[in-house]
C-alpha cells in the first residue's frame, strides 16, 4: 500500500472527509459499473497585472471540491461538488448510482499504470516566491522596456501561478495522486510612430517555479522579444492573396497542427465517426515523411502530466508515422467502447468537469531539411513565424489561421513583414501537401490552453519548420 500522506492531509485530515469511509461510499456507488473513480481536488492560483507603470490586478484564489463519476456503456453518471463532507459525497453517490444496473461485480476495464519517475516539481509555485518579488519583476520589465525605444506608448505584463493537488480513488482499491505546477509571464508593448500603432506581446511558461523567470537574462530576452514583434509590425505591408508555397517557421505554428489535426485524432470524435480521420486507421492520411506525435511525458512542459484525471500513467503516442495513420487519443470509457487502450489522455478542467479524450503535448517529428534549404526553395510565397488565432470545423477539417508574424518570400529570401495574412483550408488536404520537413523541432514557449465542450486544458504544441505546397493565402493587399 502506497503512502500518501501529503494528500491524505489534504483531503481527509484537514477536511470532514474520513478516508475510510470514502472508499466504502466509493466502492457502493460504483458497484456493477463499467468504470468510474473519484476525483479530488485543491488549487491554489495567483494572478497579478501591471499596467503603464502601476500594479493594476491583483488575485488569488482557493478551490477544493470532488468529482464522482460511474460509467455504464455510452452513459456517464456525474457528480459534483465544492464541498468535502461525507453529506455531500453521499449525495452524488446516489446520484450516480442511478445508471448502473445494481448486482454483480465491478467491473473495471483498465488498470491504471502506476507513474513512474516524476516529471515536475511538487512545490507550490504560488508559495515558493513571494508576491513582491513578482511584483518587483513586473516593475523591471516596463523600465526595462521604457528606456529601450521612445515609440514605446504601453506596456503591460503579468505573472499567473497556479498549484494543482489530486487525489484518484477507484472501488477496485487503485488510488493515484499528483501536484501539478504552473507558471506563465506574458510581456505586451505598444508602440507609435507617425501616427501608427502596433503591438507585440510574448509569453512563456511551463510546470516550474518562477525562479528562471527572476533571472535577468530571461526575462528581458521576453521583453525584447515583445519588443521586437512591435517595432516590425510599424514596417509590415497588405499581405497578398491566392493559392502560393508557404513555409511554416518551428515551435508554436504548431497550433495548426493542434487545431486542424489533433482534435480530429481525439477518441470520442472517432467513436461517434464525427472525425474526418474516422475509421482511416492504417491508411495515408498526410505526405510521406509526416510523423504526429502527442507525448505528455515531456519534463516541466505545460502540457505534460504524470498521470490523467483518470489515474492513467501519461505516454508518449505516434499518432500519425511517416503518413500513415496509427492511432488516436482515448481515455478510458471511449478505448474501451473502441475495444483498444486508454492512453493516458484524459484529461478535464477541474473537479467539475467530466473527462474528455484531450491532447497533452502534441507536434510533428523532426524532418532531414535545413530550414535554410526549406526557405530558400521558394520562388514566391509566404513565411509564416508566428500565429495569432484560428478556427476549425472537426468534421470537415476545414481551418482559418492568421499569422502574428509573416514575410513575403522573393527568390527564395523573405524579404517584407506582412499584416493580415490568413492561412485558409482543410487540415488532412493540408497535410499532404507538406512537401518539406526541416530539422529544427522546437516545443512552444509554455503558453498554450485547448478548448473543448467549454472546458480549458493547459497543453504544448510544437513542429519544425516545414513547407506546405498549395495553400490559400487570405491577404489585404488590394490590387
Amino acid at each position: 500500500m502506497e503512502n500518501y500522506k501529503e494528500t491524505n492531509d489534504l483531503f481527509f485530515n484537514m477536511t470532514e472527509l474520513d478516508l475510510q469511509n470514502t472508499q466504502k461510499i466509493v466502492k457502493e456507488a460504483l458497484h456493477g459499473a463499467d468504470d468510474g473513480e473519484l476525483f479530488l481536488e485543491l488549487s491554489k492560483s495567483e494572478g497579478i497585472a501591471w499596467d503603464d507603470g502601476k500594479l493594476k490586478l491583483a488575485s488569488y484564489d482557493t478551490t477544493q471540491g470532488f468529482g464522482l463519476r460511474a460509467i455504464m456503456g455510452e452513459t456517464r453518471g456525474y457528480a459534483h461538488s465544492g464541498s468535502l463532507n461525507t453529506n455531500s459525497l453521499k449525495k452524488a453517490a446516489e446520484t450516480v448510482k442511478a445508471i448502473t444496473t445494481g448486482g454483480g461485480d465491478i467491473n473495471f476495464s483498465v488498470h491504471p499504470a502506476k507513474s513512474s519517475l516524476p516529471l515536475y516539481s511538487k512545490l507550490n509555485p504560488v508559495e515558493a516566491t513571494s508576491f513582491q518579488e513578482k511584483v518587483d519583476l513586473l516593475g523591471k520589465i516596463d523600465r526595462y522596456l521604457r528606456t529601450k525605444d521612445n515609440r514605446i506608448k504601453q506596456v503591460s505584463c503579468s505573472v499567473s501561478g497556479s498549484w494543482q493537488a489530486v487525489r484518484i480513488i477507484r472501488p477496485d482499491g487503485f488510488e493515484a495522486e499528483d501536484f501539478r505546477p504552473m507558471v506563465r509571464l506574458n510581456i505586451s508593448v505598444v508602440v507609435e510612430q507617425d501616427g501608427r500603432r502596433e503591438s507585440g506581446a510574448s509569453g512563456s511558461g511551463g510546470r516550474v517555479m518562477f525562479d528562471s523567470w527572476l533571472n535577468e537574462e530571461k526575462w528581458q530576452s521576453q521583453a525584447d522579444e515583445a519588443l521586437r514583434l512591435a517595432v516590425l509590425g510599424l514596417d509590415t505591408i497588405p499581405a497578398p492573396a491566392g493559392e502560393m508555397e508557404v513555409v511554416l517557421g518551428p515551435g508554436w505554428p504548431g497550433v495548426m497542427l493542434h487545431e486542424a489535426v489533433g482534435h480530429g485524432l481525439e477518441g470520442d470524435f472517432n467513436r461517434k465517426g464525427t472525425s474526418v480521420f474516422s475509421g482511416k486507421i492504417g491508411e495515408k492520411v498526410a505526405s510521406k515523411g509526416v510523423t504526429v506525435i502527442d507525448d505528455g511525458t515531456i519534463p516541466d512542459k505545460r502540457g505534460s502530466i504524470s498521470i490523467d484525471d483518470e489515474g492513467m500513467q501519461s505516454r508518449k503516442n505516434i499518432l500519425i508515422e511517416d503518413g500513415i495513420l496509427c492511432g488516436y487519443m482515448q481515455d478510458r470509457q471511449n478505448a474501451r467502447l473502441m475495444g483498444v487502450e486508454a492512453t493516458g489522455n484524459g484529461r478535464r478542467e477541474n473537479y467539475a468537469s467530466h473527462v474528455m479524450p484531450r491532447m497533452t503535448n502534441t507536434f510533428m517529428a523532426n524532418g532531414e531539411y535545413e530550414p535554410e534549404e526549406i526557405i530558400s526553395s521558394v520562388k514566391k510565397g509566404i513565411y509564416a513565424v508566428n500565429f495569432g488565432g484560428g478556427q476549425v470545423d472537426i468534421t470537415s477539417g476545414k481551418f482559418v489561421f492568421s499569422a502574428s508574424e509573416a514575410y513575403l518570400i522573393e527568390n527564395g529570401k523573405p524579404t517584407s513583414p506582412l499584416k493580415g495574412a490568413t492561412l485558409i483550408g482543410n487540415g488532412p488536404d493540408a497535410m499532404n501537401k507538406i512537401s518539406m520537413i526541416g530539422n529544427d523541432l522546437k516545443l512552444d514557449n509554455g503558453v498554450g490552453t485547448c478548448g473543448k465542450e467549454g472546458q480549458g486544458v493547459p497543453v504544448g504544441v510544437g513542429q519544425p519548420t516545414l513547407k506546405m505546397n498549395g495553400i490559400t493565402v487570405g491577404g489585404t493587399e488590394v490590387s
